[in-house]
């Protein structure tokens, strides 16, 4: 199940992602109304599936697709 969870939330992020430059944590957690805990669960679920690039900017978090 919760596998399952992971992939569909997956999906809603890299949604938010595509045909943008990237956004940064909070962003991403805007536009999709993740809670932490999920949003880092589809953020793990795309990092493992090598979909997507992180790194720090001004001390938050950024994320693009690949």
């Amino acid at each position: 199940m919760l596998k399952e969870k992971a992939g569909v939330i997956a999906g809603k992020i890299w949604e938010t992602l595509n045909g943008c430059d990237g956004k940064t944590q909070k962003q991403i957690k805007k536009a999709t109304k993740l809670v932490d805990k999920d949003l880092f669960l589809g953020l793990g679920w795309l990092l493992r599936e090598d979909k997507i690039e992180t790194s720090e900017v001004e001390g938050e978090l950024f994320v693009k697709l690949k």
